[in-house]
């Protein structure tokens, strides 16, 4: 009998199976395809060799579709010979995304803080206050005052937008905590 757990299905079968060997080109392929639709800039900060910073202009200037994509296979061929490298470009492509993620739940952190401030009043002031001690507390009451008073006369939230910048000058480089 065969134990499952010591087995190394890779050497047993004579290497990966075609399954597998078909996903990991088709992961390639769309890291070529992501590279090739990045704008020069973009472009700069990821680490190329020459020979794939070649190919990856090449398919950045071919414009017809059919020759587009047979050019960006072929820059996928090329990156899966050079499998050494993927890491880093995979590494440098996610970067990007990360930040803006990070910067949106920073976001929709803060927006949470003001909706429990206007929601919940002084008790919500006070575990932002014990959270961020550099807030101003007369200032976030004040506009916590004129963002309700703004709500039920039907203006515009000027006092919210307000206080949503006051607590986010409050958090300024601080990390912002999981929970709110």
């Amino acid at each position: 009998m065969i134990d499952d757990e010591k087995m190394d299905w890779d050497v047993y079968y004579g290497g990966p199976s075609r399954s597998m060997e078909k996903r990991a080109a088709l992961d390639v392929l769309a890291l070529a395809k992501e590279l090739a639709a990045l704008p020069e800039r973009a472009l700069e900060r990821v680490p190329l060799s020459d020979a794939l910073r070649e190919q990856v202009l090449e398919a950045q200037r071919i414009t017809a579709n059919v020759a587009h994509k047979r050019q960006v296979q072929f820059l996928a061929k090329q990156m899966r010979k050079r499998e050494d490298e993927l890491p880093a470009i995979r590494a440098a492509l996610d970067a990007p995304k990360v930040d803006r993620r990070r910067a949106a739940s920073a976001l929709h952190h803060i927006e949470a803080w003001r909706d429990r401030l206007l929601h919940e009043g002084d008790e919500a002031i006070n575990e932002l206050l014990a959270a961020l001690p550099n807030a101003d507390r007369q200032q976030l009451r004040q506009l916590v005052r004129q963002a309700k008073f703004e709500a039920e006369k039907n203006k515009p939230p000027a006092a919210a937008r307000a206080l949503f910048r006051a607590i986010q000058d409050a958090y300024g480089e601080a990390i912002l905590p999981q929970d709110i």
